[in-house]
């Protein structure tokens, strides 16, 4: 199992979304971004992520590009690509 943790943010993708209740997870992942230089522009396993390094732990940020209700497909694909374990989801 990977030491590495992943924080998802959940939202739609897309301007019509953009600025709606629905993105709040997005916002979430963008304010950790920018706090910490993070830049969450990589597309892997259907989402947008971003390495951390916060105090010598590795913390991967994630915006899935699936819609909120499919979300769990990209989140399951990271979890299984990287070995992460439930508790460190």
């Amino acid at each position: 199992m990977s030491d590495l943790y992943l924080v998802v943010g959940l939202g739609n993708p897309g301007l019509k979304y953009a600025d709606t209740r629905h993105n709040m997870g997005f916002k979430t992942i963008d304010a950790l971004a920018a706090r910490s230089g993070v830049k969450v522009k990589k597309l892997k396993c259907k989402a947008l992520i971003g390495e951390w390094d916060l105090e010598g732990q590795k913390v991967l940020l994630a915006k899935p590009q699936t819609f909120m209700n499919l979300s769990g497909e990209s989140v399951r694909d990271l979890v299984e690509y990287y070995g992460i374990s439930l508790e460190r989801l």
